[in-house]
């Protein structure tokens, strides 16, 4: 087993270091349908919410971002709130906002004190890589910058060049997201995420997506991914599992892993 790189806000691990973080993405069109979602599956007790406000029909409107972000902090009672528009280009809705616009509502979000992380992709202009590491940073929230890659599988060595990449950009946290196309890939990927949890200085997620990606959401914190995504009432990407389920394997590995030691 690795040396597991938790996730931290403000000096502390979260969920006092449980490995692996259990988050829930919000994926409702209106504010009553995202606070409906967060009085169902704070239930199920996540560890981390993610909102993709790119699927929110009011994104434009940087006040009713915030608003609602106060909202969904204001119902969870301490669960750290990760916000992320993510990006058409990987995987995200579309949405009537120039780049500049994304921007200025993560600078907006970031200064309102909602929201305890927020995920950028890593592919993005550097300029604004550096706005949102610099918004970020200045309101002491915690800088995930992520790459998606919908299609397939890249090779080991480009996927451990962009674990690496997120780390000389100044993440706090790096992430990888692929589409396997047969169970090779899928080692693939979790060889790099064991490499990477070696060398990086940061914590670091990852995952493969759709059927054969399940697994990897499964077992990938083995390999030193410190957050798994599973449904809470919606999916926001192909082969998360319902976080029971999660749960369930979860707590048959690390018994069965804790009684080799």
């Amino acid at each position: 087993m690795q040396a597991a790189k938790p996730i931290e806000l403000h000096g502390q691990p979260v969920a006092g270091g449980k490995f692996p973080l259990i988050c829930t993405p919000l994926v409702g069109r209106t504010r009553e349908l995202i606070l409906g979602e967060v009085d169902a599956v704070l239930a199920k007790k996540p560890d981390v919410l993610e909102w993709r406000v790119d699927f929110f029909d009011g994104i434009a409107n940087a006040a009713d971002v915030v608003s609602v972000a106060g909202a969904i902090k204001t119902l969870t009672g301490g669960v750290p709130l990760l916000f992320t528009r993510r990006s058409i280009h990987e995987g995200g809705e579309k949405i009537a906002l120039s780049e500049e616009q994304v921007i200025a509502l993560y600078q907006a979000v970031c200064a309102s004190g909602q929201i305890d992380l927020i995920d950028f992709e890593m592919g993005n202009d550097p300029v604004h890589i550096a706005q949102v590491r610099e918004a970020a940073r200045a309101n002491d929230i915690k800088l995930i910058l992520s790459f998606h890659n919908f299609s397939f599988t890249p090779s080991l060595e480009i996927l451990s060049q962009r674990f690496l990449q997120a780390d000389e950009l100044g993440a706090d946290i790096a992430k990888v997201a692929v589409m396997p196309r047969n169970l090779e890939d899928v080692l693939t990927l979790l060889s790099a995420t064991l490499a990477a949890s070696q060398k990086l200085r940061i914590p670091l997620i990852s995952m493969s997506m759709g059927p054969y990606g399940s697994l990897t959401r499964l077992f990938g914190w083995t390999f030193g991914s410190a957050l798994t995504f599973a449904v809470g009432a919606s999916s926001s990407a192909p082969g998360q599992v319902p976080i029971e389920d999660l749960n369930t394997v979860l707590t048959i590995v690390q018994k069965s892993i804790a009684g080799a030691k």
